[in-house]
């Protein structure tokens, strides 16, 4: 049977099982054994195509954005941290790396440089903020964490991998903080429950009561996200 969607395939000597994913721009990626033939995969992806269309035409999977924002790091804008827009001004003091006094103060530099300052203080930020909550929801769940990466995962939130690591998208810092602690739980409950079965909801609703609220929003602005400001 013609499918009527492509995939991509990854393959790994760690992997012991096929896993499909659907990303959140609606890419169908395969994640496999080494000793996986294609044809191996083709079946499973056949036998699960009626799933795969539903996750594809999800509503929370992305839709393109009518226009480009044509937002830039110059003074008079702004760029989101923790759920909100704080104006940015672009300074002469001598300093050489962004500080943040309730605005984003930006060392005068071409754009791109700007770019790269502001997204390394998005990744130092998500690494100060991100990781101690993850280890106090692992606590409060009573899973063990073996690591915790801050990732540049562009169309995943988080992930967890079969040896207890868990990583999460340097990009979440933008978020409120009841979006990251709701990412951050799904993913640690991943490691008492692998599948998205009843019980692994009603742990994440427990550990994370706002989910509902948390899930929409990441609907509604998870796009903006992956903006650079």
């Amino acid at each position: 049977m013609e499918l009527e969607f492509a995939y991509s395939i990854q393959r790994s000597v760690k992997r012991r099982k096929l896993t499909i994913t659907v990303e959140r721009d609606r890419s169908v990626v395969v994640h496999a054994p080494v000793g996986c033939s294609d044809e191996q995969i083709e079946k499973v992806v056949t036998a699960k195509r009626q799933w795969i269309y539903e996750k594809i035409g999800h509503p929370q999977k992305y839709q393109d954005l009518p226009h480009a924002p044509g937002k830039e790091l110059v003074s008079g804008e702004s760029a989101l941290y923790l759920g909100r827009q704080y104006r940015i001004e672009i300074v002469n003091s001598g300093f050489k790396e962004i500080r943040f006094e309730q605005r984003f103060l930006i060392p005068d530099s071409p754009l791109d440089k700007r770019a790269e300052a502001l997204r390394n203080w998005y990744i130092q930020r998500a690494k100060e903020k991100i990781v101690p909550r993850v280890l106090q929801h692992a606590r409060q769940l009573g899973v063990n964490v073996s690591k915790v990466k801050i990732a540049d995962n562009r169309y995943r939130w988080g992930s967890c991998t079969m040896n207890d690591n868990v990583n999460f998208n340097w990009r979440l810092i933008k978020a409120p903080m009841f979006v990251i602690d709701y990412v951050i739980v799904h993913e640690l409950a991943h490691l008492l429950e692998a599948n998205h079965t009843p019980s692994f909801w009603n742990i994440v609703r427990a550990q994370a009561p706002t989910m509902d609220k948390a899930k929409n929003w990441l609907k509604e602005n998870g796009q903006i996200l992956e903006q650079s400001i």
